[in-house]
């Protein structure tokens, strides 16, 4: 609630009344709200610590949002707070009263965010200043629980040294920085491409920034979730547990077995439950006795070793006894992930037995990862009755189309709320945090709303907010977004579920690739006339050419070059078939030679486009794997693991060979482009010999430029000198007419 304080019959300041309890979920022990962190969040969000002293923050009983502080500097200042970009808004010295109370109440108790990858794909590389504006965003949208999984390898390490491993033992376990999650996970162990074992070095220092990051959640109300003891073991445990019970996980997305089919613990053994104590004392001991919530995922992308329904009763008992050994308040958080990945396997039997396990209702909370297509909490019987949460996944690995389903998101999560007795919150879980803002933010502000929001309006204030520094916004803008809005945001194609690529992002091939549709591989098709994207960009290119001032406004030049980013990702599929076409009609190879070429001049220009903006760079991707490689003295593994991650990702694994492709300066000029040189040249030396294409050896020599590729350390890639947007579209507008006009 936003009110005003009258004293001596003058208005002073701003009074900002916040819930005084944080949520953490039912039943649990809660820390108190800070004041002087909120007080401390407004001055961040303000620019300034000095407008800290004209509010006055008060603490009720009444659960109450801390995004209060949002609303009012929504509807007073015009302001609100981006990723990626800073504000620009002038916020004057004296802060204005509201024009009337602002107050809201929250329709579900709790509003969750992240999902365990997302600490792989979006933030390996963060620092703590990054940190700061992500916790910054998710307290201002009302987020109070979150996923604290960064330096969980020290817990890791302490606990299996105490138990008496060798030190050498565990750190072959671990995966490289990039890969951590999947490690986590149990899908993969142990690093390749001769990058040696993980530093101890990060491993310390990423546990130091974990520190800086529960304590800030604290501030701000958010309960961190801190992650239990799942099973998954160094092989060398066994040697010195020879009695334990370890079995080996399944193998996973055609990875080595080396790396793969990872050391499994079955929780039935009396070691388990020692080392989950272990795991979750620790945690008390380094961070305070500060939530009880704990995250456990046991069978990611993997059927358990048996269907035996006590047995996997007896799994689930004895995780969650282990757990409470140290917490006996230990509420268990789980994605639901695994009955979707295993649906063949998960039968509602079997759901039952493995979410029986804990004696109370509430002693877990389960995660729908993916409701707004693939939802299991209607199939599941909404988690056996469980506490759950309707959660929006909406982008695999960081992808970057313009996507969204926002009628569909809201008004699904609204009908659930109806529908099931045991829903307890909304939440965000991609895999990746790289665009498409706009469409997290709308379901998080739609956990205050009772009805589905008003998407044209929400919008057309989402536009005010985020170019408000322009003062006044042009209506090509405002047209602009609300054709986004009607096209790539309310998205209801369910054969096109999640954020897609381009075609340019995809390895090369002869067909296959031009309007492929479901979740994986990733989605080409597009879900709108592509005539529409152009339109758009029109808009934003007329009211940018108007007043060039307004590409000084960081969120309106990023948003522009994603939108021509988008609109050249969609025209390459037309040079593509051009070229495929001619390969197929022509007996000419010069034909077919010039058609590729043009294609490729295509990618060139692209890749100047997208090196306008920082965020659109490889280079600021491998800057910041620099700065950690640097501090922890592993410079060499954390280049490998960021060319890795974004290309080839594992050892030759198709299933995940570009899943988290990047539409990247210097991916684009450097990476994209030479495989595709080399798809020209193959069709280009086939139609001279007057064969068929080799594709196995035209994918030879691919696969050999990759793997070279990713050893190329921080070398900058782009095409060429970073230029001024402006300019180089009207170059670019000349030399491709029919792509823009």
């Amino acid at each position: 609630m936003v009110c005003v304080r009258n004293k001596a019959f003058k208005i002073s300041a701003v009074v900002l009344v916040l819930a005084a309890v944080s949520v953490v979920a039912a039943g649990t022990g809660a820390q108190s709200a800070s004041v002087a962190g909120i007080s401390a969040l407004a001055g961040r969000l303000l620019g300034d610590t000095a407008y800290e002293n004209q509010f006055d923050f008060r603490l009720t009983e009444e659960h109450e949002p801390w995004s209060r502080l949002r609303h009012y500097a929504n509807e007073a200042l015009g302001l609100d707070e981006f990723w990626f970009v800073n504000s620009t808004t002038k916020i004057p010295k004296k802060l204005p009263l509201p024009q009337e109370m602002i107050s809201g109440t929250s329709t579900v108790p709790w509003r969750y965010n992240l999902n365990t990858v997302t600490f792989g794909y979006t933030f390996v590389w963060y620092s703590w200043s990054d940190w700061e504006r992500l916790l910054d965003w998710a307290a201002l949208r009302g987020v109070n629980i979150q996923l604290a999984w960064v330096g969980y390898e020290k817990i890791y390490l302490d606990c299996f040294l105490q138990l008496g491993m060798e030190e050498i033992d565990i750190l072959e376990f671990f995966s490289g920085a990039a890969f951590q999650p999947w490690n986590r996970f149990g899908n993969i162990h142990g690093t390749w491409g001769g990058e040696g074992l993980l530093s101890r070095a990060w491993i310390d220092q990423q546990f130091a920034l974990q520190k800086k990051i529960v304590a800030r959640m604290l501030e701000l109300g958010i309960t961190p979730v801190l992650p239990g003891f799942s099973g998954f073991v160094p092989d060398a445990l066994q040697k010195l547990r020879p009695d334990a019970d370890i079995g080996h996980a399944p193998a996973w997305a055609l990875f080595p077995d080396n790396n793969t089919q990872t050391a499994f613990l079955n929780p039935t053994d009396s070691l388990y439950a020692d080392l989950q104590k272990l795991f979750i004392e620790k945690q008390i001991e380094e961070f305070g006795n500060v939530t009880n919530v704990y995250t456990v995922d046991q069978f990611n992308e993997m059927d358990p070793g048996t269907g035996d329904v006590k047995e996997l009763a007896d799994i689930s008992a004895k995780t969650y006894h282990g757990i409470t050994a140290a917490n006996p308040a230990a509420i268990w958080l789980m994605q639901g992930w695994l009955f979707y990945s295993g649906q063949s396997f998960w039968n509602q039997e079997r759901i039952e037995s493995y979410l029986g396990g804990p004696p109370r209702r509430d002693d877990m909370l389960l995660l729908d990862v993916f409701s707004e297509y693939q939802p299991q909490w209607q199939r599941t019987k909404s988690y056996a009755g469980r506490p759950w949460i309707w959660c929006q996944l909406h982008d695999f690995g960081g992808r970057q189309a313009l996507y969204g389903a926002v009628s569909n998101v809201t008004e699904k999560a609204v009908a659930a709320r109806a529908e099931s007795d045991s829903l307890v919150g909304y939440g965000l879980t991609p895999e990746a945090y790289e665009g498409n803002e706009v469409v997290y933010g709308i379901l998080l502000d739609q956990a205050w709303k009772e009805s589905p929001l008003d998407t044209k309006e929400y919008f057309h204030q989402w536009t005010s907010l985020r170019y408000s520094a322009a003062g006044t916004i042009p209506d090509d803008i405002y047209t602009a977004w609300e054709l986004l809005r009607q096209n790539a945001y309310d998205v209801k194609d369910p054969n096109i579920p999640t954020v897609g690529v381009s075609i340019y992002q995809m390895l090369p091939v002869l067909s296959g690739l031009v309007n492929r549709t479901g979740a994986h591989p990733a989605p080409t098709a597009l879900p709108y006339d592509p005539r529409m994207m152009k339109t758009i960009w029109q808009l934003f290119y007329n009211a940018t050419s108007n007043d060039p001032s307004l590409l000084g406004i960081p969120s309106l030049h990023l948003d522009f070059v994603d939108i021509t980013r988008q609109l050249m990702g969609n025209a390459y599929a037309g040079f593509y078939t051009d070229l495929v076409d001619s390969f197929n009609t022509s007996t000419n190879s010069t034909v077919i030679e010039q058609s590729g070429q043009v294609m490729l001049a295509f990618l060139h220009d692209l890749d100047e486009v997208l090196d306008t903006n920082a965020h659109f760079t490889l280079d600021k991707w491998l800057r910041d794997a620099k700065s950690w490689g640097a501090a922890t003295n592993s410079l060499d593994a954390m280049a490998f693991n960021a060319r890795s991650q974004v290309t080839a990702w594992g050892i030759r694994s198709p299933p995940l060979e570009d899943y988290a492709a990047k539409a990247w300066s210097g991916l684009v000029g450097g990476y994209y482009a030479t495989r595709w040189r080399i798809f020209v040249d193959a069709l280009v030396d086939a139609k001279r010999q007057g064969k068929e294409l080799d594709e196995v050896a035209m994918h030879s020599k691919i696969h050999e430029f990759e793997e070279g590729w990713q050893r190329r350390g921080y070398r900058k890639d782009t095409c060429g000198p970073g230029q001024e947007i402006n300019a180089l579209m009207r170059r670019l507008v000349r030399r491709w007419p029919s792509v823009f006009f």
